[in-house]
């Protein structure tokens, strides 16, 4: 490009709006031609037939906020089409550093699943039992156990603070940035670690728990808005995903470090591994400080120049088609149009027009994750011992378990671009749903029989097939699926009823599955097969296929009430409506400009 046309262009987009995020219309004067609404017959604009568009009234809302709305629109365009034909070579080319800097951010995830694994699990460990259990009679033996509704107390306690922590993430975030929220959790979470690890009974365990469950929250939800804000259309559905390899990479950790000291009896055979979790908190931070704020934060805070040298920043120079100034044009049409279709950015806002369904969407896509049967993988070693295996064994096949999680999650980065996001939801959850009636049907096994090893195999199998489908898919649903404007929040609320499941769980899956109460054994299969049957009716009636979408076209979407399964079937045009185009003021009667714009 030129550099004296760069230099136009971008003072061409520095002054499309002076007040962007304000959330009203008016005080946009740039300075720039002005453009004018017309009837779409008025002027030489082809539509053509079955394409779907903003609505009027939309269009000549953001043609009040926006007084150079066409030119804006059409730099938009530029960079939509731009994101629609770049390929995943392309997109890692163009954009290595926003890779580099979410694989980074997102390992805070590990710290996470490695702790949550480990609670789960050491229910099954030995020294950890006789530490903070009771003794206990279980099948005729003597042995130590926790009581039930200790296990209870740890699960639920942890998930009460995540939803305390997640609630201030939305807020805090959205006022301070992704970076510095980060920061703040991470030096939290290094505190919070010395209470676990030298905790002397029970009731400190808790406590230690309970605090690190605050910036759990943040973990949870950062990791997955900044890596679906800082890549484009092709690379989201990967580094959205790949925050649960994070989680599945805590969990192997998890399971190798267990395996290796389930036959230390000391204090040690539980203390080094919550130790080793000092060692993600200060390099995720150093990454946290280097890393760019999130464009589209930026740009919703009014902060033009500082997207503008973030994109720059997550961007490589070598693809020359990039225009920095169309990808920022592209991020203000998308924030003023939900502006006009939603203006707040509350959490009530979440509930509000277009915006309920999207809420909807986000949070039974969550909680599906948890009802779909993933209690029976997170006690998996707890299940496989009373199946029947012994603890070392249990361990052993734990750490396949967690294997094969990873092997799963980065299979499905393969199999997104070619199926999309809603067929393999909803084939994992029909072979999840099977899976677990087998399971189920092998009820209480019989060490004699064999049974326990093929029990052990299935939840395996189990691992695999969630891994592959619904565990990674459900990141780059609730990250695709809320308005720009509204994502933190949705998110966050959709990980709080997740939570809320997830307390729910934590007092049920104890009682299922503790011999010193409901002892239902492998009979708990069956329950969470009829929670996952009625997930799998709601996915094929509700869930759409966001795959190759730009966020502004989910928006013209779901503004129009498209159903689920007609989503990808619908061509979209985000920037004009179905009776009026926009174009500047001096050009309203060309016929020449009007297919210049290419309206």
């Amino acid at each position: 490009m030129d550099p004296e046309a760069g230099r136009q262009r971008h003072m061409s987009v520095s002054h499309y709006v002076d007040n962007i995020g304000a959330g009203g219309p008016g005080g946009f004067d740039t300075g720039r031609r002005r453009s004018s609404i017309v009837p779409a017959g008025a002027v030489a604009a082809t539509q053509k037939d079955g394409v779907l568009n903003q609505r009027d009234d939309t269009l000549r809302k953001m043609s009040v906020a926006v007084p150079n709305l066409a030119e804006l629109s059409a730099d938009a365009r530029a960079a939509a089409m731009l994101e629609r034909k770049m390929g995943f070579r392309e997109g890692v080319k163009l954009y290595p550093k926003a890779i580099f800097f979410s694989f980074a951010i997102s390992l805070a995830v590990i710290m996470e699943g490695y702790d949550t694994f480990l609670l789960g699990n050491f229910f099954g460990n030995p020294a950890f039992n006789r530490k903070y259990g009771q003794p206990a009679v279980v099948d005729g033996e003597n042995t130590y156990q926790i009581p039930s509704h200790w296990q209870q107390a740890l699960g639920t306690g942890t998930a009460a603070a995540q939803i305390i922590g997640l609630f201030a993430n939305g807020i805090i975030s959205e006022r301070i940035g992704y970076r510095w929220t980060m920061i703040g959790g991470l030096t939290l979470i290094t505190c919070f670690i010395f209470i676990t690890f030298f905790a002397v009974n029970i009731k400190m365990l808790l406590a230690g728990y309970i605090l690190s469950g605050l910036p759990w929250g943040v973990f949870q939800t950062l990791t997955t808005t900044y890596a679906a804000e800082v890549t484009p259309v092709p690379l989201r559905p990967y580094l959205t995903t790949y925050v649960n390899l994070c989680w599945v990479i805590g969990q192997l950790l998890a399971a190798g470090i267990l395996k290796g000291f389930v036959d230390v009896t000391g204090e040690w055979a539980y203390r080094v591994p919550y130790a080793i979790q000092w060692i993600w908190p200060i390099p995720i931070a150093l990454a946290s400080f280097f890393a760019p704020e999130s464009p589209w934060w930026l740009v919703r805070h009014g902060k033009l120049d500082e997207a503008r040298a973030s994109l720059l920043r997550l961007t490589s120079k070598s693809n020359t088609e990039f225009n920095v100034e169309d990808t920022l044009a592209m991020m203000i049409h998308t924030n003023e149009l939900e502006i006009q279709q939603t203006a707040g950015t509350s959490y009530l806002d979440c509930f509000k027009g277009v915006d309920l369904r999207r809420t909807e969407l986000t949070i039974v896509t969550w909680v599906i994750q948890q009802t779909s049967g993933s209690p029976m993988i997170g006690w998996g070693i707890y299940f496989m011992e009373q199946a029947g295996l012994s603890a070392n064994n249990a361990y052993s096949l734990g750490v396949a378990q967690s294997a094969l999680g990873f092997i799963g999650t980065v299979g499905s980065w393969f199999l997104m671009p070619h199926v999309g996001r809603r067929t393999l939801y909803l084939a994992g959850q029909m072979v999840m749903f099977v899976i677990l009636m087998v399971l189920g049907g092998l009820g209480v096994p019989d060490q004699s029989s064999g049974t326990s090893w093929a029990s052990g195999a299935l939840i395996l199998i189990l691992t695999f097939a969630y891994d592959l489908t619904v565990g990674p898919v459900c990141y780059s649903l609730v990250a695709e699926l809320p308005s720009t404007r509204l994502r933190i929040k949705t998110v966050v609320l959709s990980r709080n009823v997740y939570n809320v499941f997830g307390i729910a769980i934590s007092l049920l899956q104890p009682k299922f599955m503790n011999p010193t109460a409901w002892n239902w054994r492998g009979k708990t299969n069956f329950f969470w097969g009829g929670l996952n049957l009625l997930g799998l009716i709601w996915t094929y009636f509700r869930l759409p296929e966001p795959k190759g979408l730009t966020y502004a076209e989910l928006d013209v979407l779901f503004e129009n009430g498209v159903s689920a399964r007609k989503f990808r079937k619908v061509e979209v045009d985000p920037y004009r409506s179905d009776n009026l185009v926009i174009v500047p003021e001096d050009e309203t009667s060309s016929h020449e400009a009007i297919e210049k714009k290419g309206y």
